[in-house]
């Protein structure tokens, strides 16, 4: 199978996410980079190209004469990653989709909602492919999950909790200027959720993916415990789903002793699963009534959502890298027209998690709340 040639928006030297993309697209060999404006200062875009092994005249300054070039060249990109800051999403995204070039690229959407919308105007008119990294969905147990839900394991969902805790941001490290901490702090270039956007959207993304449920509603209290911080460092949400279900997600940055603590817990009137992301190979299945089961990834006769997205044998783990490949993978099946994208995120949960940022955003100003879905 022919590799799919990859372009990089961002992601130069220093950049921990580009990386990160850089090998969940290697892992299963079928993609190969070979573009890049990994900078907006050419002489770093150089050398961050040159380090990466890319061509000096495939390296660009300018993601928009990238988006031309490559798109009249007969080996031009087929895909375009973006592992930009989140006000700098917008611009790429539309321009390589304008260009026929499908586009990989991370979340949130966007900063804004109106760059948002411009973007989903941009999908909407585009032939290409557009796929949001929510790269939690890659998990093999969390695929597991979602299949269990839909065959109706649990039964009718009642009760969902999803939290995501850090500590990184316990202390003000935007204040040593720490790369990562400076944008993610900064309204102007994150958007204006902090904790919520980085990784509150994860969370929410998740528990809808694996239950399939949609939110009616949700009320927020935000958090800002930083000294000087403009953007939420803590947040509590209550959530209401159509059908009755209610839930709850709790994203922090401050809660110290915690590294990154996804976790994910869903009760229905038949039991409840319980998983945690820095041990992603064991998920807790309490059928109601019964001793409770310790499924693991590569768990016998577990197949299905597990069995196919596992690369090696059980009790070898597989974690963050590896399902953020998953990711990847089907996204290769998609621009290759193998597969269909059935499980990939997409516009819509990109739409939905920036409904999420601005519905806790406008609660939490409104003393938690309720904000509808449908506003």
């Amino acid at each position: 199978m022919n590799r799919i040639r990859l372009g990089m928006v961002g992601g130069g030297k220093g950049a921990f996410i580009g990386a990160v993309h850089r090998i969940a697209s290697r892992i299963d060999d079928r993609f190969e980079l070979v573009a890049g404006a990994l900078s907006a200062n050419a002489e770093r875009a150089a050398a961050s190209a040159a380090e990466l092994g890319i061509d000096a005249d495939r390296s660009y300054a300018d993601y928009k004469e990238m988006a031309l070039v490559e798109a009249g060249r007969p080996d031009g990109i087929q895909a375009v990653s973006i592992v930009t800051p989140n006000h700098m999403h917008a611009g790429p995204v539309i321009a390589f989709l304008e260009a026929g070039i499908s586009v990989i690229c991370d979340k949130p959407l966007a900063a804004t909602l109106e760059q948002a919308q411009c973007i989903a105007d941009a999908v909407a008119a585009s032939k290409a492919h557009f796929v949001l990294t929510h790269n939690y969905t890659g998990y093999p147990l969390m695929r597991q999950a979602r299949e269990m839900i839909a065959r109706g394991d649990l039964g009718n969902i009642r009760v969902v909790q999803a939290e995501y805790a850090q500590d990184w941001l316990a202390s003000n490290v935007e204040s040593t200027g720490n790369k990562q901490a400076v944008w993610r702090t900064d309204p102007a270039q994150a958007g204006a959720g902090g904790a919520i956007g980085d990784i509150g959207t994860h969370a929410f993304n998740l528990l809808g993916f694996v239950t399939g449920l949609r939110p009616s509603a949700l009320a927020a209290d935000l958090h800002m415990f930083g000294e000087g911080r403009l953007v939420d460092d803590n947040a509590h949400i209550l959530l209401r789903f159509e059908g009755g279900a209610k839930g709850m997600v709790w994203a922090s940055q401050v809660a110290s002793g915690n590294e990154n603590g996804l976790r994910l817990r869903i009760y229905g009137d038949k039991g409840g699963i319980e998983w945690g992301q820095e041990n992603p190979n064991v998920m807790t299945f309490a059928p109601l009534g019964q001793p409770k089961q310790l499924l693991t990834r590569g768990g016998a006769g577990l197949g299905g959502g597990a069995g196919n997205w596992t690369r090696i044998p059980p009790g070898h783990p597989e974690g963050y890298l590896e399902g953020f490949a998953n990711v990847y993978t089907d996204a290769a099946d998609l621009i290759s027209g193998n597969g269909n994208g059935a499980l990939l995120p997409g516009i819509e949960a990109g739409l939905d998690g920036m409904w999420f940022i601005d519905a806790c955003v406008r609660s939490s100003r409104m003393d938690g709340d309720w904000i509808p879905r449908d506003t």
